[in-house]
């Protein structure tokens, strides 16, 4: 779990980090500013509603990386299974958008709610003001939204009620508070971590749920594919749910469009129904992804899964499915 002297343990290792300069196309282009230990952070529930543990949970953990947690207004609210009504959230999102005192906006928890929000952002807020969104699950409708109507990086990562163990937190840390370029190793989550086809790819790391992208498939809310690795995760989806997902993003054009396919965590994601036995998960992955002869590989260390590694959606990236790696080109903040 993060704490304080884990957040000043990694700030030792800080100035090898900060020798990396920016890159010019990254000092030029739209990116959120690189978080600093002591920053003010905010805190919403753009969601499934939040527990009074939760919120108590994510203050912990954001005062935990050395920042100073800023509540949304709005984030113990509940209408039904909801953190308040679609108004009540979406106005905590922009708040803190144009708040210039909050460096970053970390997700509570995710569950079910975020689409309802998108055209309830003040996009033109947004888009003056690039910050850090992190989360995930849910969480993947902004970052998707963020992307195809903004422009800047986000990251995904583990929501700020979740556990923080060491190799999210350090992943997060090279990313958003010294912005380097690093390699992050995926390892190996299940029995299934395979190479579906060898090679190497370059292109901007887009996706997240699986659920919440085919969601959103064929709206103004997701961005251009074209030339992307796309990075996938679920949870508690049998695999002809995957299958019926997978085929969604074929039938609309995304699948053929990738430069390469990394498929993350899928924890219980097994039918114990007879009627649609027979299929495997690695048989439905192969019959779509084989045959795009793209380089694609699964199990990786992203997703559902205590220790996922923060990863840097809309960040351009180079993916090894042999070595399991994936290499950020160029910093995602400034």
């Amino acid at each position: 779990m993060i704490d304080r002297r884990t957040a000043l343990g990694t700030l030792a290792g800080a100035p090898l980090a900060l020798a990396f300069p920016l890159s010019a196309a990254a000092r030029g282009g739209k990116l959120a500013r690189r978080i600093s230990l002591g920053d003010t952070v905010g805190l919403v529930a753009p969601a499934s509603a939040v527990s009074q543990g939760a919120i108590a949970a994510s203050q912990h953990t954001i005062r935990g990386m050395g920042l100073v947690p800023k509540l949304g207004a709005n984030v113990a609210r509940t209408d039904g299974y909801l953190a308040g009504t679609d108004a009540q959230r979406a106005a905590d999102l922009n708040a803190m958008f144009a708040d210039e005192d909050v460096a970053a906006i970390f997700a509570i928890r995710g569950g079910w709610g975020g689409a309802r929000l998108l055209e309830l952002l003040d996009w033109d807020v947004i888009r003056r003001n690039p910050k850090l969104v992190i989360g995930y699950s849910d969480i993947t409708s902004l970052h998707l939204a963020i992307a195809a109507r903004a422009g800047f990086p986000t990251i995904h990562a583990p929501n700020a009620s979740n556990s923080w163990p060491a190799a999210s937190w350090e992943s997060l840390w090279r990313l958003a508070f010294t912005g380097e370029t690093p390699v992050l190793e995926m390892g190996e989550r299940g029995p299934s971590a395979r190479t579906i086809t060898p090679g190497r790819a370059r292109g901007k790391l887009l996706g997240g749920n699986l659920t919440v992208l085919s969601t959103l498939m064929g709206t103004l809310w997701v961005p251009d594919f074209d030339g992307a690795i796309l990075f996938l995760e679920d949870v508690n989806e049998a695999e002809y749910r995957i299958d019926r997902m997978l085929q969604q993003m074929d039938l609309a054009g995304v699948l053929k469009r990738l430069s390469g396919v990394i498929f993350g965590s899928c924890r219980s994601c097994a039918s114990d129904d007879p009627d649609y036995a027979g299929l495997t998960l690695d048989t439905v992955l192969d019959q779509h992804l084989k045959p795009l002869g793209i380089p694609a590989f699964t199990g990786a260390n992203i997703g559902h899964h205590r220790g996922q590694l923060s990863v840097p959606h809309g960040g351009e990236v180079e993916m090894d499915s042999e070595a399991r790696t994936i290499r950020l080109i160029s910093p995602i903040v400034r």
